[in-house]
């Protein structure tokens, strides 16, 4: 978490889950953003398959929506730690600009100190954010 902004931070989470933080500062400096749920644009049979899910319709709004589905969809593990997301591994795009009054914020989630901040931000009425 420590590497230059643009990076992947990926960790190990309960023994059973890896996580995925994009770095966000400069080096030396430990912040990043979790991952929380991506809507899925394309691929999804794959994520499907990584995710061992078989049955179709409205299960597949689970694919992504937690960290770690969205880290077994894409199959991300130890070994992504400290891609560059400028890379051509894994990379973020520009995509369109979400509206202010769509983004919602919210305390966190599965955490025990801090609970009260709105650190989480989410597209407001998107199907594929993790729930609170």
């Amino acid at each position: 978490m420590y590497w230059r902004g643009g990076h992947l931070y990926v960790y190990f989470t309960y023994g059973m889950h890896f996580c995925a933080n994009v770095v966000t500062r400069k080096e030396g400096i430990g912040e990043a953003v979790l991952i929380r749920a991506v809507e899925p644009i394309e691929g999804i049979e794959v994520m499907r398959k990584n995710r061992k899910m078989r049955g179709r319709g409205g299960e597949w709004v689970n694919l992504t929506n937690g960290p770690a589905k969205f880290c077994q969809a894409f199959a991300i593990r130890r070994e992504q730690n400290g891609a560059d997301l400028l890379g051509d591994q894994i990379y973020i795009l520009n995509g369109e600009r979400i509206p202010e009054s769509k983004v919602g914020r919210s305390t966190r989630i599965g955490i025990k100190n801090g609970r009260e901040k709105k650190w989480r931000f989410f597209v407001k009425g998107n199907a594929w954010a993790s729930n609170k």
